[in-house]
């Protein structure tokens, strides 16, 4: 049987990482975009290849369309496209919304919202092509909490990611696509670091009904499931993952 090749965007170090090293282990060959960590990509590529999967890795800022196409040109050539891990994503700042600069609020919506359209339609139309297909979307709690006091411009793009989930799925069904989306709470990467708190975690983890933060691979089992045949009825969803938060 023909493996899966599924498109990790962020799939380099966090959340992508571990979904790219549970999906080596499930049998998928990837392609892993990155923005800029040289020394991730190796790494998570040699685990991925390490665990019987073949992988490539392509920097690409996926907030510009011609390299998004070049990032699905490269899975094209690497196999048939099967699936879709929607992943790039950063906060870059932390405080409200009116002390946080209009360069950094315009990049936060564009990584986070922006970004996951221009890798959506480009998926869509090669999944289509090649006669279906799973797209899932990495969203957050942020997008119906709103996140006031720290990047409420970041849950508002999230929330885009839902609509874009749920409008996407209706369109993309007559062409054998499930779109869905899985929306983390707080997790332990370095996204909290790269906005300017690196203790973050600890400050909010108390407020999460189940008393901690998540591990990215309880994350990356969700992602999985959604992108697998496990439930074949599913296209619309966000579940979120979120410790009750």
């Amino acid at each position: 049987m023909t493996r899966p090749l599924t498109v990790i965007t962020g799939g380099t170090r966090g959340i992508g990482a571990a979904t790219a090293r549970r999906l080596a282990r499930d049998g998928h060959d990837l392609v892993l975009g990155y923005a800029g960590d040289d020394t991730a990509a190796k790494t998570t590529r040699k685990h991925v290849e390490e665990a019987g999967a073949t992988c490539r890795t392509v920097k690409a800022d996926v907030t510009d369309p011609d390299q998004v196409d070049a990032l699905f040109d490269a899975a094209a050539e690497a196999g048939t496209l099967t699936g879709l891990v929607n992943n790039a994503g950063a906060t870059l700042h932390i405080g409200p919304m009116v002390d946080t600069p209009t360069d950094v609020i315009q990049r936060v919506i564009d990584v986070n919202l922006t970004a996951a359209v221009y890798c959506a339609r480009r998926a869509l139309r090669d999944l289509a092509a090649n006669d279906g297909g799973t797209i899932v979307n990495v969203s957050s709690s942020a997008a119906t909490l709103g996140a006031p006091g720290e990047y409420v411009h970041y849950a508002a793009a999230k929330a885009g990611v839902d609509a874009l989930t749920q409008g996407l799925a209706v369109e993309a069904a007559p062409y054998g696509v499930r779109v869905n989306a899985v929306a983390p709470g707080i997790v332990r990467t370095g996204i909290h670091e790269a906005a300017g708190e690196p203790g973050r975690m600890e400050r909010v983890a108390p407020h999460v009904p189940l008393g901690r933060v998540g591990e990215p691979e309880e994350v990356a089992e969700a992602i999985v499931w959604l992108l697998g045949d496990a439930c074949p009825y599913a296209t619309g969803a966000v579940l979120r993952v979120a410790g009750g938060r």
